[in-house]
């Protein structure tokens, strides 16, 4: 069974980029490598920071969106929460 991830990673300038994958590591990775997100490839390095974990690609992307609404505030909340 496919499990899918809705996170938030830590930009260089400390800015938080929020997105989903299957497979959170690679995905750290393409980030770092120049191969994600413009927002992230001008931002590098990036750190994946918080994460939650979706068993369909639909419910971790209606959680992405949910993040990129959240203020910076309540992403930090968030990422505190789980340390």
């Amino acid at each position: 069974m496919n499990k899918y991830y809705a996170y938030l990673a830590r930009c260089n300038d400390d800015t938080l980029y929020a997105g989903y994958t299957n497979n959170l590591e690679e995905r750290e990775a393409k980030h770092n490598d120049g191969k994600g997100a413009h927002y992230t490839k001008i931002r590098r390095p990036i750190k994946i920071v918080y994460s939650e974990e979706f068993v369909n690609r639909s419910d971790a992307m209606k959680r992405e969106y949910q993040l990129k609404q959240l203020k910076k505030e309540e992403k930090e909340k968030l990422i505190n929460s789980r340390a």
